[in-house]
């Protein structure tokens, strides 16, 4: 497969400020984007999402999905560009239901035994994701047309943050039943965790074949785990993925975020072998500047409660934390999604800071 059509660019070739930073090049003023930056807070997406009538029949409308994903590079032109979709994608292709309650947030039927976990297909997974793949293909055309300096950018859950809904049936604060499946029968948990490995790799190799130029894995949840589970239900899947994606797509940039990680951050980094890691809000920049190696690079870490905040206070945060990155590879991103009560001007007041490098 050729580098244009796998999205696979060498760092030293890469025009694209945010795959340059991704590969391990220290860009400045350094290339952003934002978690959630197609989403409620804008109207345009609001409208699109109105049109679609359901989140998932948005996720798998592929000219809506590619609309709603190009719409924040439009309005402000973010370096990176990620695919709209859900983490919860995946069970969902993989036979589960789910379901978007208003006002609920997402809902599984619960997954507790093994028979739930033999009834999955992995085989069919590409079939029932054709249409997220499509998006892809579609986003990717429009910003090689309208945007060729924007980088897109696939996503994933990883598998502990997917098994923890997919064991509990919902979001929780503390996900006591799937906590409690991974210690209380490893066995079972293990073969969620080494079918979600296969799935999550499956899903990432096909959004890399579709367009994708770099992937992100979401472990929205990891930080939840104590370190002996940390390292077995959060790196070690981790590093497989990431291993799989590197032997068919070397040059394709891998983003963990494995949120409130602390001091496990370097750990996590040195085992998986991800490119770049995304920092949470509660992360001390400088301290992660410590703990990862000088090649890997950083992304976050703006509390998205100051970007809701504006003003000055948001002008203060962003340019210390420009200060603390400058001489690394480096990404401005959140710590977070941005919430859906975010003024749209203050993303504007954002991009004019870290354009002027602080």
């Amino acid at each position: 497969m050729d580098n244009a059509k796998s999205g696979a660019t060498l760092a030293g070739d890469a025009p694209k400020p945010l795959l340059r930073a991704l590969s391990g090049e220290a860009v400045w003023p350094p290339p952003m984007w934002l978690m959630r930056q197609a989403g409620r807070y804008l109207p345009e997406y609001r409208a699109v999402r109105e049109q679609a009538g359901g989140f998932i029949a948005l996720c798998t409308n592929p000219e809506l999905a590619a609309e709603v994903t190009v719409q924040p590079i439009r309005r402000y032109g973010m370096d990176g560009a990620i695919l709209f979709s859900d983490i919860l994608m995946v069970p969902w292709a993989l036979g589960q239901p789910l379901r978007f309650a208003e006002g609920e947030g997402p809902v599984l039927e619960p997954l507790r035994d093994a028979a739930s976990v033999a009834a999955l297909e992995p085989a069919r997974l590409r079939e029932r994701a054709a249409p997220i793949f499509e998006t892809v293909r579609q986003t990717r055309a429009i910003l090689s047309a309208q945007h060729p300096t924007t980088t897109l950018i696939g996503f994933a859950g990883s598998p502990w943050t997917v098994a923890a809904y997919m064991v509990e049936g919902h979001g929780s604060r503390d996900f006591h039943t799937a906590r409690g499946m991974a210690f209380g029968d490893p066995a079972l948990f293990g073969h969620l965790i080494d079918t979600l490995v296969a799935a999550t790799t499956d899903y990432l190799l096909a959004q890399i074949e579709a367009g994708a130029e770099a992937v992100m894995l979401f472990d929205s949840w990891a930080g939840m785990l104590p370190p002996n589970q940390f390292r077995r239900w959060v790196i070690e899947p981790t590093a497989i993925i990431v291993q799989a994606i590197k032997r068919q797509h070397p040059t394709i940039p891998v983003i963990g975020f494995p949120r409130l990680a602390g001091p496990l951050i370097g750990e996590y980094v040195a085992r998986t072998g991800v490119n770049t890691v995304a920092m949470d809000t509660a992360m001390d920049p400088r301290f992660a500047a410590t703990a990862v190696p000088a090649h890997v690079g950083l992304q976050g870490n703006l509390d998205p409660l100051a970007l809701v905040a504006g003003g000055a206070a948001l002008d203060a945060e962003a340019r210390q934390l420009l200060a603390a990155m400058r001489g690394r590879p480096f990404v401005f991103n959140l710590g977070h999604g941005i919430e859906k009560v975010t003024p749209p001007e203050h993303v504007a007041q954002l991009v004019r800071v870290v354009r002027s490098g602080g």
